[in-house]
C-alpha cells in the first residue's frame, strides 16, 4: 500500500510544476497504527481480518501465555503465603502452648507453697532445737528457688501472648508488599499477551497467522483510523505564500463526488527535489514544498491511502 503511494508520489513530483487547471497535485496517504504485544510468543488467536471494521476495545489478537498464567498463579501464592505470615506477626503462641506453660506456672506454684511450709515447720523445729540451723537454710535456700522458677514461668507465659517484635512485623509486611509487586507484574504480562484496538478503526492488515511465533513489538495488525487519513500535496515555491496552517483547501478525487474540505496541519520547511547548489528565477519555479491536510472523519472514509488528488484554494 505504501509501495503505491511512493510511486504515485513520484510521477505526480515529475508533474508537479505543471499546473494547468490551477490544481495542486497530491496524493491521499494515513497514519497507521501498528498494534504489537511487547512480549514474545506464538500467535494462538487471531481475531480480525483486513478489511474489517474494528471498534476500540475489540480484541485483535492473543498470544500463547501458559508461562504468564503460571507465572501469575504462583506469584498470587505467594501473595497469600506472604499475607498469612504477616498476619502470625500479630498473635502470640497457640492456646495449647499457653496451656503447656500455665501448668508448668501452677506445678511451680505448688512447689513454692510447699516449699514455704517446709520453711515454717523447720523454724519452729529449730527454735525447739530439734533440728540443726542448715537444715532451716536448706529450706529456705528451697524456697527461694521455687519461687524464682513461679517468676521464670509466670514471664514464659506473657511472652507467649505477645505478638511478634516491631522489627519482625515490618520484614513481614516487606515480604508481602513485594509478593504483591511481583503479582502485579505477572498480571500485566498475561495481560499484554492480548492486545485490543486502541481506537476505532479499520483493518488495513495482518502480518500473522495462528501458530506463528511472534517477536516481542513486532506488529501483527496494522489499523487505520478515519482520523489519521490525510492528504499529501505539493506547492511551487512561488505559490507557497498562499498555504498557511489552519487554511482550508478542496480535495478532489475520482469518484469521490463534491469536493471534500480538509484543513493544512503541516507544512515543510525543505523542499522535494531540489536542483543542485545556485537556483535561478526559473530553477526557483521547480521548487515545491510537501505540504499536508486532514480532511474531517466523516469525510476521510472517502478516501484511499495511494488514491492520487488535485487540491485547490476554494
Amino acid at each position: 500500500m505504501r509501495g503505491v503511494a511512493l510511486t504515485i508520489c513520484a510521477v505526480l513530483l515529475a508533474a508537479c510544476g505543471a499546473k494547468t487547471d490551477g490544481a495542486w497535485s497530491g496524493y491521499a496517504d494515513a497514519d497507521y497504527v501498528y498494534v504489537a504485544a511487547p512480549l514474545a510468543g506464538t500467535l494462538s488467536a487471531l481475531h480480525v481480518k483486513a478489511g474489517e471494521a474494528v471498534a476500540k476495545g475489540k480484541p485483535l489478537f492473543a498470544l500463547e501465555d501458559e508461562a504468564e498464567r503460571a507465572a501469575r498463579e504462583e506469584a498470587n501464592a505467594r501473595v497469600a503465603a506472604a499475607q498469612y505470615q504477616a498476619a502470625d506477626t500479630d498473635k502470640g503462641k497457640r492456646e495449647p502452648e499457653v496451656a503447656v506453660n500455665q501448668a508448668q506456672l501452677a506445678q511451680a506454684r505448688a512447689q513454692a507453697e510447699l516449699a514455704r511450709h517446709d520453711v515454717t515447720r523447720k523454724r519452729e523445729l529449730m527454735a525447739k532445737g530439734f533440728i540443726a540451723r542448715a537444715q532451716v537454710d536448706e529450706a529456705e535456700h528451697a524456697l527461694q528457688q521455687a519461687q524464682a522458677r513461679v517468676a521464670e514461668l509466670a514471664s514464659v507465659v506473657d511472652v507467649a501472648r505477645l505478638p511478634a517484635r516491631s522489627d519482625e512485623r515490618l520484614a513481614a509486611d516487606a515480604q508481602a508488599n513485594a509478593a504483591r509487586a511481583a503479582a502485579s507484574q505477572a498480571d500485566w504480562r498475561a495481560r499484554q499477551k492480548q492486545q485490543s484496538a486502541p481506537v476505532d478503526a479499520q483493518v488495513a492488515d495482518t502480518f500473522f497467522r495462528p501458530g506463528e511465533f511472534v517477536n516481542a513489538g513486532q506488529p501483527v495488525v496494522s489499523l487505520l483510523p478515519a482520523a489519521n487519513v490525510k492528504a499529501r500535496f505539493y506547492v511551487p515555491e512561488p505559490q507557497l505564500p498562499q498555504v498557511a496552517l489552519g487554511k482550508e483547501v478542496r480535495l478532489r478525487c475520482d469518484g469521490c463526488g463534491a469536493p471534500i474540505a480538509a484543513r493544512i496541519t503541516f507544512i515543510s520547511t525543505k523542499p522535494e527535489f531540489t536542483p543542485p547548489v545556485i537556483y535561478s528565477n526559473e530553477q526557483r519555479a521547480k521548487l515545491v514544498f510537501l505540504v499536508e491536510a486532514k480532511p474531517a472523519p466523516q469525510d476521510a472514509a472517502k478516501l484511499r491511502p495511494g488514491q492520487p488528488l488535485s487540491v485547490v484554494l476554494p
